[in-house]
């Protein structure tokens, strides 16, 4: 079943007299589930088709389902809404309070989202979120305290922590050495096998060589992997 689904998406930037198409009719279908890397060459189009996918910007034109309900035209509001309740993010700056504990960055976007949980609530899941990617010896640890490879996995736990059927990872290795880059690759295989789609936006062949499915980006255009198990674009 279909998580994504865009229909002819198409992206342009007007910057005074001049418009500068950056999309130009992208079709694509993610399964729930799926692990996916989105691939291309700086200026393809891939950091705009992210910002759309995860509700951070609107198609110009054209059709965006998410989890069955189209948020393409939706109002800023109701796309902050979704974003919150529906995607993890995790960047390559990993975009951590320093003079917060690692549990306290983990659980802050519950201040968002979880009304109705009390603050007991929130840390015991925010525990369990570290816990997940492995860090629950580190509760009380600031990002200073971290290597680069836990303060990307603290990422990834406040990622998870609102438990969104899909994590958008962008560059995640971007600042890690290959070694530590192996482990928190190896740690979104596991996260995809517990049933979380993945998508991963890389220029990185090796990175990109994790995910199962490999959707190529070139001018604005999808130019292979749109579609579930096939190799080019349905016409």
């Amino acid at each position: 079943m279909a998580l994504i689904e865009l229909q002819n998406i198409e992206k342009t930037y007007f910057l005074g007299e001049i418009d500068v198409p950056v999309l130009k009719g992208i079709t694509l279908e993610i399964n729930r589930g799926e692990y996916v890397a989105l691939m291309g060459e700086s200026g393809s189009g891939k950091s705009t088709l992210m910002n759309i996918l995860g509700c951070l910007d609107r198609p110009t034109s054209g059709d965006y389902r998410l989890d069955g309900e189209e948020v393409g035209r939706a109002s800023g509001d109701r796309r902050a809404l979704v974003r919150n309740h529906k995607i993890g993010f995790v960047f390559q700056s990993f975009n951590l309070l320093p003079r917060t504990s690692a549990l306290d960055n983990v659980i802050m976007p519950l201040a968002y989202t979880a009304g109705g949980l009390s603050h007991r609530e929130c840390r015991k899941r925010g525990i369990e979120m570290l816990k997940r990617v492995g860090l629950g010896d580190r509760i009380g640890h600031y990002p200073s305290q971290l290597s680069g490879g836990q303060q990307q996995r603290v990422a990834v736990a406040r990622a998870l922590i609102n438990r969104p059927p899909v994590i958008f990872a962008d560059e995640p290795t971007g600042n890690l050495d290959s070694r530590t880059s192996e482990d928190v690759m190896k740690m979104f295989g596991s996260l995809n096998e517990e049933g979380i789609t993945v998508i991963l936006v890389t220029h990185s062949v090796e990175i990109a060589g994790f995910a199962k499915r490999v959707i190529h980006v070139q001018d604005g255009r999808i130019v292979s992997g749109a579609f579930h198990g096939k190799g080019e674009e349905k016409r």
